[in-house]
């Protein structure tokens, strides 16, 4: 996202300026439009890897799925879909913004009640969610928010409310493992 622009709010915590990174994904988003005459979106990739292992795996079943046989198959391969270089691109954005900003660290963060193990539950349970709901909303939040916001698309608008209340409703429940 950028040069090494890079904000500090204390000696220990360096984060990149929000504004810095908020026109980058903009200006990105933008690029995408004007390039591939699409938006973002991340999940379709993590698609078309769980399709393309299903099909080395059982090909057959995988091509009698009705779902997995439009991303797998003879002739079909991950690598050709915009997304997974994407989707790439986003994990060395990350790993070069953490480690410009200094920031990179193998740790589990967690707040002073929760032990590693329910952080990691807790977050790989999130994500499941996240992700089996991204698929039936057809999008992930970057493609909802991002493209389809930007397209002024209702649906995308109501999706975007809809997550945001459900993380404000949800917080009372997981807000006394970080205090």
């Amino acid at each position: 996202m950028g040069g090494a622009v890079v904000t500090t709010t204390t000696a220990q915590s360096k984060y990149w300026s929000p504004y810095l990174a908020g026109t980058a994904i903009g200006l990105t988003l933008l690029a995408a439009f004007y390039v591939l005459g699409t938006g973002l979106g991340a999940s379709g990739a993590f698609t078309q890897f769980v399709a393309a292992a299903a099909h080395k795996a059982a090909p057959a079943w995988t091509e009698a799925n009705g779902y997995l046989r439009q991303f797998a198959g003879e002739g079909k391969n991950p690598l050709k879909d915009w997304m997974v270089f994407q989707f790439a691109g986003v994990f060395l954005g990350g790993l070069i913004g953490a480690l410009t900003a200094g920031r990179m660290r193998f740790e589990v963060e967690r707040g002073p009640r929760a032990t590693a193990r329910a952080r990691l539950w807790l977050a790989f349970a999130g994500g499941a969610i996240t992700g089996v709901a991204a698929r039936l909303a057809r999008g992930c939040t970057s493609g909802q928010a991002l493209s389809g916001g930007a397209e002024l698309s209702l649906g995308s608008w109501a999706f975007m409310m809809a997550v945001f209340a459900a993380a404000f409703a949800l917080a009372a429940l997981v807000r006394r493992q970080w205090q």
